[in-house]
């Protein structure tokens, strides 16, 4: 493909080489290969089910992997615009009925007061329009009162981040979520110094609020909370943009030059790969609750980093062995039914292998990053989640997959799917450092292969964009992975504006 002066001068400006741009476009025209699966992860066959007393073993180990001075992280994805979840807010303003008229809308009036925005939102409606929101309802005003919510000379919810919104009300005060992500970090992630290290991937444009409020936040909950909170923030890299394509596959431009979107929140894994801590929670911002409600996020949070220091030292040990040479064949039988049983990684042919090279077979598939991954059971329709999967190297492993990756037209896959018991609530702990201590380049275990494209309209056109692997599905690809079942009661996501009104929220 022939580059313009204006090509060329994209590519400097985002970070990316000729060659990247050469290869998304061969993506976007050639596609994405299914995933081939071997069957649904379910407990005991890929999911482990913890009785009362490995729950204890697993909380006993977190602390005293905690007392040991180890540093623990939180990173929580909490980019873009909060704008989804103002979605039918945003439609009853612009439509034609000028009364709720629908069960949303009837819902959100009915229960007004029960959010945590109420306060403010009624401040708002009073310095707008000199009235409260009780007299705006009296005049049937409905649509003055979402304006002020949503929109920028009122509340500007409809383009903040989530990061930034009042989600929980506390007695005489509220707390946006940001502020739960604090406070909940605190519970299970100080480490021996009394140190909260949290890190908030954010919009570039949205880091001056959002350092504003940790700046309000920090000095009040490390009053409280008896803790020092380390904040950092960054934002998605330009270079993990991705080009967009016309149908034909061809550059999709504007003004002559090349169109580039963000590339999903498989980005993230570069901002995972700059930050330096033995053990890292991901958690997304939108799933956290009030201090009153969160005993058992607290609980299954000890549980999965604990099930993760012990693998992990277990793996590592194995791991320093090896590298002194090869062990008798009884150790190398222990550590393959460890990969086994414990990893749920299985293969044919180690039978058939030479002890040298079933050494290093198990010291490859030891010395990578791990991840514990929180598996809720399936209430609803079955979907994306946690499957046994194949590997390019012949091996099947545990994997976190999006239903876009199983083929619709194979039907045995598709009935796999609808076999899984359980989905994927986004609740991992990570461990990104080798036996010897070492940092993993986290890039190098992604699934390349594992992209997806989606068709969007840009100005009345449709057009080819490009998704990377996604953060715990294609771009963990390569991780060790343990699911462990953890309760409903730890997933309460916020999606639309709503969801604030139940009860895990009130």
């Amino acid at each position: 493909m022939e580059l313009t002066v204006k090509d060329i001068e994209s590519l400097k400006l985002k970070g990316k080489t000729q060659e990247q741009l050469t290869e998304e476009l061969r993506m976007l025209k050639e596609g994405f290969p299914y995933l081939k699966i071997e069957r649904a992860a379910t407990p005991g066959h890929g999911i482990f089910v913890l009785d009362e007393k490995m729950e204890k073993q697993a909380v006993d180990i977190w602390n005293e992997f905690l007392a040991s001075g180890a540093k623990v992280m939180k990173m929580v994805p909490a980019s873009g615009a909060a704008s989804r979840m103002f979605k039918d807010l945003f439609s009853f303003v612009n439509g034609k009925d000028e009364k709720p008229s629908n069960a949303f809308m009837k819902k959100f009036f009915d229960e007004i007061e029960k959010f945590a925005f109420f306060d403010k939102l009624n401040e708002t409606c009073v310095a707008l329009y000199g009235k409260s929101i009780d007299s705006l309802v009296k005049e049937n005003r409905y649509k003055d009162i979402v304006k002020a919510l949503i929109e920028k000379q009122g509340m500007n919810y409809g383009q903040l981040p989530k990061a930034l919104l009042r989600f929980h009300k506390y007695p005489g005060t509220s707390r946006t979520a940001i502020e739960e992500h604090l406070s909940e970090g605190a519970q299970y992630a100080t480490g021996k110094d009394g140190k909260v290290n949290v890190h908030f991937t954010v919009s570039d444009d949205h880091i001056p609020l959002v350092n504003l409020k940790f700046e309000e936040a920090k000095g009040k909950l490390e009053h409280e909370l008896d803790v020092k909170y380390d904040l950092s923030t960054s934002i998605q890299k330009p270079s993990t943009d991705t080009v967009a394509a016309n149908m034909d596959g061809s550059p999709y431009r504007e003004k002559e030059a090349l169109f580039f979107r963000p590339g999903g929140h498989g980005a993230l894994i570069e901002n995972l790969n700059d930050l330096n801590a033995d053990v890292i929670f991901i958690k997304n911002i939108d799933n956290v609750v009030p201090d009153s409600k969160r005993e058992d996020t607290i609980k299954y949070k000890k549980i999965i980093g604990g099930i993760l220091a012990g693998v992990k030292q277990k793996a590592d040990g194995y791991c320093k062995e090896l590298s002194k040479g090869t062990p008798e064949d009884a150790k190398l039988s222990e550590m393959l039914d460890f990969i086994h049983k414990v990893l749920c990684i299985s293969h044919d042919n180690t039978q058939e292998m030479t002890a040298d090279e079933k050494a290093k077979f198990i010291y490859e598939k030891l010395n990578r990053p791990f991840r514990v991954c929180g598996m809720v059971r399936n209430e609803g329709e079955p979907g994306g989640g946690p499957f046994l999967a194949y590997n390019p190297d012949g091996t099947v492993s545990p994997q976190i997959l999006e239903s876009t990756q199983i083929d619709p037209h194979n039907k045995e896959a598709q009935k796999m799917m609808k076999e899984a018991t359980h989905f994927n609530p986004v609740d991992l702990v990570v461990s990104t450092k080798s036996w010897d201590g070492k940092k993993f380049n986290l890039p190098e275990y992604v699934d390349k292969a594992t992209g997806f494209i989606s068709i969007k309209s840009r100005e009345g056109v449709e057009i080819k964009a490009l998704e990377l692997p996604g953060l715990w599905n294609g771009a963990m690809s390569d991780w060790n992975t343990l699911l462990v079942e953890v309760p409903l009661s730890t997933f309460n996501p916020v999606k639309t504006v709503n969801d604030l009104l139940r009860d895990a929220h009130q």
